[in-house]
């Protein structure tokens, strides 16, 4: 099984190499990150926070827009784009089973938004830290900001197989990732925040709005990383989220993890009922 998983991970390395994947991530990833590094100098004197530390605060929310946006392009085409092809009849002729086609494509995908936010966010870490602008404790921020925009890219590399799996046709699959990043990651906390002020009570942000940060795996992505940062003055509004959610950083990263596991088999239901 697991060598079956791994021949179709490594053929999706393979094509996140030659198409340029992994290369144009971590560019647009480096980039945007040493941008809001250089940004972020005058703010982390003014408040006398380590500066990789304000670094990660920012490209926590950075990541909510670009890690679910590169997810769903790497998954969109993965059930559709084969039956477009012709190829997903040969795929299941072969001795694999749906579930393990399925989870090798996301192992593969992972790997290659890993590579990206590796090379992409560690040369920002490795340049500030070699500059004397970090510290041990803004490495680690860096490194757990890398394994949650994983688990992020994973959650959305999720929703794309599902919307994959219901269509037949890779522009349908593109057209509703596009959809459903917009919905996720920004209508979804418009409507948070139009429920924020109509709520002259307040009820809805000391108890509905925790959990409904939850609820997205984007948010509580952010939830997760700015909590953990321990620095109120970078946590702004997070800190009153995180004082009405008990546990938040875990709540928060549990929520993110069970996210995926819902949406993945989901996911592997539907690509068992196709028929090619």
């Amino acid at each position: 099984m697991f060598t079956r998983i791994l021949t179709i991970a490594a053929q999706e390395i393979r094509i996140g190499l030659r198409n340029r994947w992994i290369l144009l991530s971590a560019v647009i990833l480096s980039a945007f990150s040493l941008a809001l590094a250089l940004l972020g100098s005058a703010p982390a004197g003014t408040l006398g926070i380590d500066r990789m530390t304000v670094t990660v605060a920012s490209l926590a929310t950075l990541s909510v827009y670009l890690v679910p946006l590169i997810a769903l392009l790497l998954a969109f085409d993965s059930v559709a784009g084969e039956i477009d092809r012709g190829t997903l009849l040969l795929v299941f002729s072969c001795p694999i089973s749906r579930g393990e086609f399925l989870v090798g494509k996301a192992v593969g995908h992972l790997a290659v938004l890993a590579l990206a936010l590796v090379f992409g966010y560690g040369a920002t870490s490795a340049l500030l830290f070699a500059s004397g602008a970090g510290s041990a404790t803004g490495l680690i921020d860096f490194l757990r900001l890398i394994a949650t925009s994983a688990l992020l890219g994973l959650a959305f590399l999720a929703v794309g197989y599902v919307l994959s799996a219901l269509t037949r046709q890779a522009t349908t699959a593109a057209a509703l990732a596009v959809g459903v990043w917009l919905l996720l990651v920004v209508l979804y906390d418009l409507a948070l925040l139009g429920a924020l002020v109509a709520d002259a009570e307040g009820f809805f942000a000391a108890k509905a709005l925790p959990f409904a940060i939850l609820f997205n795996p984007a948010d509580a992505f952010r939830l997760f990383n700015l909590s953990a940062l321990g620095a109120s003055d970078l946590v702004g509004g997070m800190a009153g989220v995180s004082e009405n959610l008990p546990f938040a950083p875990a709540a928060a990263l549990a929520a993110m993890a069970a996210f995926t596991i819902l949406t993945l088999s989901l996911a592997v239901a539907l690509v068992r009922r196709i028929s090619p």
